[in-house]
């Protein structure tokens, strides 16, 4: 198949076009819980413990705190943003606590949902809602 140039360039513009559409979230939280829990159960209740502002002034910086005695892992999840997992912590045999706190990006109003992993196996979730009044994520 020969292309002429006018069919080469049509081509070329339209990849170069369909490359800068912005594509939907690589996994969608239920994917992410799955991935991270492998399917089984979570149980809510004392474990996990989430700290997150009721409101945020700016999007762009929302400090939160995870404390889960006795976890081996945590998941943060921001449910409302483009890309859902925020961060995963692990901690190991010789860690003094298992407890993290950050800074995330949040792009509207939304769940900021943490799930812990147990010594045991099982798992424990906590979520919070945080009202964002100015979009970190170019909203």
């Amino acid at each position: 198949m020969i292309l002429s140039r006018r069919e080469a360039l049509v081509l070329a513009l339209g990849t170069v076009a369909a490359a800068a559409i912005p594509l939907p979230a690589l996994a969608s939280v239920d994917e992410a819980i799955a991935a991270f829990t492998g399917g089984a159960e979570i149980g809510t209740g004392p474990g996990v413990t989430l700290t997150a502002p009721e409101i945020a002034e700016n999007g762009n910086t929302v400090p939160i705190a995870v404390d889960a005695p006795g976890a081996s892992a945590i998941l943060i999840l921001a449910t409302g943003n483009p890309t859902p997992a925020v961060a995963t912590f692990k901690f190991g045999e010789l860690a003094g606590s298992q407890m993290a706190s950050t800074r995330i990006r949040l792009s509207k109003t939304q769940e900021v949902v943490a799930i812990a992993k147990l010594a045991d196996g099982s798992f424990v979730r906590a979520s919070s809602e945080v009202k964002v009044t100015i979009g970190g994520c170019g909203g």
